[in-house]
């Protein structure tokens, strides 16, 4: 505490870095005005050139050149400054981008640290196991009622399968149901007479017997 104090409180490199660019523009920004300064004074020197030629002065005008010299000279220097301020000023963005990317990674791995210690594999493994084996045991009880259910409900739905079946037979034979079934009565009734039938000449051969047998007699 009292270093501090005294000595201020200890910056962080990303503080650092924030400070250090504030610099370097602010150095770049002065030599934009010194550079626009030396340009206004590099015409001014022209100027005073052109009019110390005219008016004869040779020594004035040799002086005047060479400090136009000089001064086109500074502005080169300025511009050259500037460019690696700029250079510098970029390189310390980039350093800052790198520490800013650097710290999200950094809390990144202590919250994939953190989740890693909270994950219990073992535990995982056994719930996933329980799931599968209800799952498993679902299935065999769904299938079970379904099997139940089929055979309370699946003699009705063989009738009407087979139902369906035979209306399709008398719709490809050309006939229908209701037809045949009003044929049935004549049939049954054929039937009656031919079974009646033989039933006669026996009794005609009984009533023949006795009338002999009344002869004979």
């Amino acid at each position: 505490m009292p270093l501090e104090f005294l000595f201020g409180k200890k910056k962080t490199p990303e503080e650092l870095l924030k400070q250090n660019q504030r610099a370097l523009n602010k150095a770049i920004r002065d030599l934009d005005r010194e550079r626009t300064k030396l340009e206004q004074q590099e015409k001014k020197v022209i100027a005073d050139i052109k009019k110390m030629a005219k008016a004869g002065q040779m020594d004035a005008t040799k002086i005047m050149a060479k400090d136009l010299v000089r001064t086109r000279r500074y502005v080169k220097k300025f511009i050259m400054m500037k460019a690696n301020l700029q250079a510098v000023s970029l390189k310390i963005q980039t350093l800052r981008s790198t520490n800013s990317m650097a710290q999200a990674m950094k809390g990144v791995a202590k919250a994939l640290g953190r989740m890693n210690k909270q994950l219990n594999l073992p535990q995982i493994q056994k719930i996933m196991m329980e799931f599968e084996k209800q799952s498993e045991i679902m299935d065999m009880k769904e299938e079970m009622m379904n099997d139940a259910i089929d055979d309370v409900i699946g003699d009705e739905e063989d009738d009407e399968e087979s139902d369906g079946i035979v209306a399709q037979v008398f719709d490809e034979l050309g006939l229908t149901l209701t037809d045949q079934l009003s044929d049935l009565p004549a049939n049954n009734a054929s039937l009656n007479a031919a079974s009646r039938a033989p039933k006669q000449p026996q009794a005609a051969a009984a009533g023949n017997g006795d009338f002999d047998a009344d002869l004979q007699a």
